[in-house]
């Protein structure tokens, strides 16, 4: 199992910041392995992450770790850039620890989109310490 972040080099966009205050709140702090730091979404329905890989890799499975309260619900992930090859739904429990999904079937792309649709939080933000996807 091999964490493609690392292996391969990538850009990450995602639907919003929380009070547009990237030093504190921003994307990259789901790759920086700071348990202190964390991407804070804006509030609102849906909230995303769209990684973009340099070349094409294939996914397995991810792991994200949640703030407990503010936890993605009816979420997907969509695997492929223009024309979305596939859905996949994925269901994460409302608790701030690491979280391991598997895909029923490795996928190839050079782009993976994580939805999430609705929030365990009233006002719809979705908070991330980590974020890896795996070979």
């Amino acid at each position: 199992m091999t964490c493609l972040l690392v292996q391969n080099k990538f850009e990450c966009r995602v639907s919003s910041v929380l009070n547009k205050n990237n030093r504190l709140y921003g994307k990259k702090h789901m790759f920086d392995n700071c348990p202190e730091t964390c991407w804070n979404s804006e509030a609102g329905s849906p909230q995303w992450i769209v990684i973009d890989f340099e070349q094409e890799c294939s996914l397995s499975s991810f792991e994200i770790e949640f703030q407990g309260g503010f936890v993605g619900k009816d979420c997907h992930v969509e695997v492929g850039d223009k024309e979305t090859e596939l859905l996949e739904p994925f269901y994460p429990e409302d608790k701030n620890t690491v979280q391991r999904f598997n895909l029923e079937q490795p996928k190839r792309a050079k782009t993976f989109k994580f939805v999430f649709n609705e929030s365990t939080d009233f006002f719809g933000r979705i908070i991330i310490y980590k974020l890896s996807l795996y070979s």
